[in-house]
């Protein structure tokens, strides 16, 4: 049953999902965060939720435009899904933001499969992750995932090597006078700092290391499956599956670097998980199988949310 209704892409799991986390945010800032209700703050967690939400069509439009996964709604229901499991990353604003404008970078990246305009594609994911950099200052780290793609796809033009050092040269002369006009100039150098804060006592609570352990042993385990499996396929997608996979190694990178009791920035590898555990959830082949897989994976998060929630 779980798997014939997800299976499909009918506006009803937009609408289920959606509604599922705009409600989940709430109750996660208001009850587990005990924040008040703060009209001064409201607007940025409009914002915040806003990106969130919007998020899921950015993602849905990557996997459905560039045939990442088969016809279905299972990467958006991972994506809820590791959103419970690591219920945390809804009260760090930042996380939501810079994870929204790393989906508009990887838009282009990907799309670049089709070897049609290449370069404004490599300006624009520039453009987009200098842009997620405003919120986490190792955000930079994606700009790897740029030169990356331009070696995969097509190296040999020593003009698409260009591109980004000229995406950042713009970026980076608006930001600057941006911040003259405003008279906050140094804000820049302030913010830019690629300080290391890992938080050691945070992962030393059990349940916290516990999960990322689970979670990372398992999307690596279905990501490896899932290249074995995409052997005999088109060269396109394998090269599709490769800046997924890296996204999700520099994903995990600035999670180790930022990672404390006040931020956190995992959602960043929510799209290439979620990609994974669906290319996985695909090759199953017996329905009674990916039947059981899809209802523990749905009962798990939300027993583990809601005994957190009444430790609490």
């Amino acid at each position: 049953m779980i798997s014939s209704f997800f299976g499909k892409t009918k506006p009803i799991n937009y609408i289920i999902l959606l509604t599922l986390i705009f409600l989940f945010y709430w109750l996660v800032n208001l009850l587990l965060f005990n924040r008040p209700f703060d009209i001064e703050q409201l607007p940025i967690q409009i914002l915040a939720l806003g990106s969130l939400l919007f998020g899921y069509f950015v993602l849905n439009f990557i996997v459905q435009r560039n045939k990442v996964s088969g016809q279905n709604s299972f990467p958006l229901l991972f994506f809820t899904l590791l959103l419970i499991v690591f219920y945390e990353t809804l009260g760090d604003n930042n996380a939501l933001f810079c994870n929204f404008f790393l989906l508009l970078a990887l838009r282009r990246l990907i799309s670049i499969r089709s070897l049609k305009n290449i370069r404004p594609k490599v300006f624009d994911a520039t453009f987009w992750i200098l842009i997620s950099s405003f919120f986490y200052d190792w955000a930079l780290l994606f700009l790897i995932l740029v030169f990356m793609a331009i070696y995969i796809y097509e190296p040999k033009n020593i003009k698409n090597w260009l591109v980004p050092f000229t995406a950042i040269f713009t970026i980076s002369i608006i930001s600057y006078a941006i911040l003259v006009v405003m008279r906050q100039e140094d804000t820049i150098f302030q913010h830019y700092r690629f300080a290391f804060s890992f938080d050691k006592d945070y992962l030393m609570q059990w349940h916290n290391s516990a999960k990322l352990v689970l979670y990372v042993v398992g999307i690596f385990i279905t990501g490896l499956w899932t290249f074995l499996k995409s052997s005999n396929t088109s060269t396109g997608k394998v090269a599709t599956m490769r800046i997924i996979a890296i996204t999700f190694m520099i994903g995990l990178v600035l999670d180790i670097l930022k990672s404390s009791s006040s931020v956190f920035p995992i959602i960043v590898t929510f799209f290439p998980a979620s990609v994974f555990l669906t290319r996985y959830v695909e090759g199953i082949k017996r329905p009674n199988l990916r039947e059981l897989f899809l209802m523990l994976a749905i009962l798990f998060p939300l027993i583990g949310f809601f005994i957190e929630l009444l430790l609490r």
